[in-house]
């Protein structure tokens, strides 16, 4: 029953739930307030009755004890220790406990039928022959249940009313709250591509949530244009290396010669070898693209040392034996620097120079140069971008993909750092790379 209940009121609309609990709590509180108000009313007759009767008693009590003649009246009574009457007067039957109350000076009520309701007040004096006696002043309280009584009425009605206009006041305010959720759901509905929710003007969590919102939608469309050139881009480069090798094998098989199946075979090979590599570094720039490691300090001095001996004997080093620490991750320093030396191997004709300098200021400065033949100045803007290369027959032959420098920009720059391409002391071409600086 109860989860039945829980799963009920979980299905229900915010606004009903804001507003039920609203009421419930205003119910509640003014419930309890109400009652306390009776209470206070009640006490409030009754101690301006008590000052009266203390007034009056007190009065009775200075004659007494000045030895003056005791003179009982109805709603004023001599008494002696023991409450019988010493003012020539029926009993004014009171009880035991009655008659020690208002022997304390406390005030007792008394009931009778049917529903008339005495308050007595008491004030003790010894007279001047030594005796203990006791004043005690009596009211009427006409109408006090009665008062009473409607006063918890009318305040318990007052609190139902005002819960009730608590509960109708936050369902308006709830739903004139969640208005501009209704137009965010309502746009999200057929927001189309490159489009962003209408971002509410006031300054609240409404308009903290559209803003997150709206970045997710900026990250989801950066991520399917990433994906829909990615797409592109592979479909197109994918589609070369395959039409080649059916071409050459449809040739192989309609020219069954021992040498010509032989000659075509090599040249099936090194095309299944390029799509090989073209494919690992569609699948290493997708890693790069989806998964950011943690950063942290790396010594780009340590790496390009170890680097330059796992590339080859080609490779000269400029590089301070202090560390020189850059901001990002080892597999992403490893990568950049493997693509940006192997990518200057390629054209190189004798040797590939590797410096490292830190720059105060300015961050770390990386610089791979070789003596090939460079890259004309139209070009080098775009020779970080995907698939693209300067002579795509070289390029070919030398097994590249292009895609080796955009795999080290997208790490660069994904770092906070720039990379850009230029032209070597020696005539040949020059990558440049700025890395933020690690302290």
């Amino acid at each position: 029953m109860i989860r039945r209940l829980r799963g009920w009121w979980q299905r229900r609309t915010i606004q009903f739930r804001t507003s039920v609990v609203a009421t419930v709590v205003a119910l509640i509180g003014l419930g309890v307030v109400a009652h306390a108000g009776a209470g206070i009313v009640s006490w409030l007759l009754i101690d301006s009755v008590d000052a009266d009767l203390k007034r009056i008693a007190g009065g009775t009590a200075s004659h007494v004890a000045a030895g003056s003649p005791v003179v009982g009246r109805p709603d004023v009574r001599v008494l002696g220790e023991n409450g019988e009457p010493v003012d020539g007067l029926p009993s004014a039957n009171l009880s035991e406990w009655q008659i020690a109350e208002l022997s304390a000076g406390s005030g007792v009520l008394d009931f009778e039928a049917p529903a008339e309701l005495h308050r007595w007040r008491g004030v003790p004096v010894i007279d001047p022959g030594g005796r203990h006696l006791l004043v005690a002043a009596e009211a009427r309280l006409v109408g006090f249940a009665d008062t009473a009584g409607r006063t918890g009425k009318l305040l318990s009605f007052g609190s139902v009313l005002a819960a009730a206009l608590v509960g109708f006041a936050t369902w308006l305010v709830v739903h004139r709250s969640l208005r501009p959720v209704d137009r965010i759901r309502s746009a999200a509905a057929g927001l189309p591509e490159g489009e962003r929710l209408p971002v509410p003007e006031a300054a609240d969590e409404i308009r903290a949530l559209a803003e997150e919102l709206n970045a997710m939608l900026a990250r989801r469309d950066a991520d399917t244009e990433r994906l829909r050139r990615f797409t592109g881009d592979a479909a197109h480069e994918l589609r070369n290396p395959v039409a080649s090798i059916r071409a050459q094998a449809e040739v192989a098989v309609m020219h069954p010669d021992p040498d010509i199946a032989h000659e075509t075979l090599q040249d099936i090979a090194l095309e299944a070898q390029r799509l090989s590599t073209l494919v690992e570094s569609l699948l290493a720039l997708a890693r790069a693209e989806r998964e950011v490691e943690p950063t942290r300090p790396v010594d780009l001095a340590a790496a390009a040392r170890t680097a330059a001996e796992r590339l080859g004997s080609d490779v000269e080093l400029d590089v301070p034996e202090d560390p020189v620490l850059v901001l990002a991750a080892p597999a992403e320093v490893s990568t950049v620097l493997e693509n940006i030396i192997g990518n200057a191997q390629r054209y190189t004709r004798t040797s590939v120079r590797v410096s490292v300098q830190a720059e105060p200021g300015m961050g770390v400065r990386l610089l791979v140069d070789d003596d090939g033949p460079g890259i004309p100045a139209e070009h080098r803007p775009r020779v970080f971008d995907r698939f693209y290369r300067v002579e795509p027959d070289r390029a070919r032959s030398t097994g590249g993909a292009g895609l080796g420098l955009a795999l080290a920009a997208e790490a660069v720059r994904r770092r906070g750092g720039s990379v850009r391409a230029g032209e070597a002391p020696s005539g040949g071409a020059r990558i440049e790379v700025r890395w933020p600086a690690a302290r």
